[in-house]
């Protein structure tokens, strides 16, 4: 079932999310939800705040991102050709690499993209679908994806990275959406 992405100026896109545990009720259908949802609304990832729930859960495919490069492209990111996964009750351990920017949008946030600086690896522990513990680690898109879906949970979205005169000439397109002023080829709820 797609579920509608919940819009810029909803609480819940600012609170940090929780963990859950292995009954959490209906997951798999959730995950699958999920799945369906970001793949409806042409993301890469999508965390659980974004349907409205406040829980340490988000997907991620970065194999999209690469799908439309060509090989000389590819070759400049360690991470090709992506991944596709879900984490659960992610928490960073470890940032590092140098800052680059990469040019971000979030379906919450549609029609507003701005060059973002990232770290270029991030190392997570997580728990996968059965509930087994991981750490990994990640380069590359991947790690700006995983980084842009774990801010999610932490209640931060992606212009909080901007300069605070670059937000304020954004301030109207914010208002605009927040107020469902925004037209999107996909579901979405606007709630405060």
């Amino acid at each position: 079932m797609i579920l509608p992405i919940v819009a810029y100026g909803a609480a819940v896109l600012r609170t940090v999310a929780k963990d859950i545990s292995p009954d959490y009720p209906n997951l798999e259908k959730f995950l699958e939800d999920m799945w369906e949802t970001m793949y409806a609304s042409s993301g890469v990832g999508l965390a659980a705040p974004q349907v409205n729930r406040d829980v340490r859960v988000f997907i991620v495919d970065s194999t999209q991102v690469f799908e439309g490069m060509n090989d000389d492209e590819r070759k400049k990111y360690p991470d090709a050709p992506g991944i596709k996964q879900a984490f659960i009750n992610a928490h960073i351990k470890e940032v590092n690499g140098k800052e680059w920017a990469y040019n971000e949008g979030c379906l919450s946030i549609p029609k507003v993209r701005e060059d973002i600086y990232r770290n270029e690896q991030v190392t997570l522990e997580f728990v996968n679908e059965q509930f087994e513990p991981q750490v990994q680690t990640f380069n590359g898109i991947t790690a700006r994806v995983i980084l842009h879906e774990y801010d999610h949970i932490e209640g931060k979205l992606f212009i909080d990275y901007l300069k605070p005169l670059k937000r304020r000439l954004l301030k109207g397109k914010l208002d605009d959406i927040s107020k469902g002023k925004v037209k999107v080829d996909y579901k979405m709820t606007f709630i405060k």
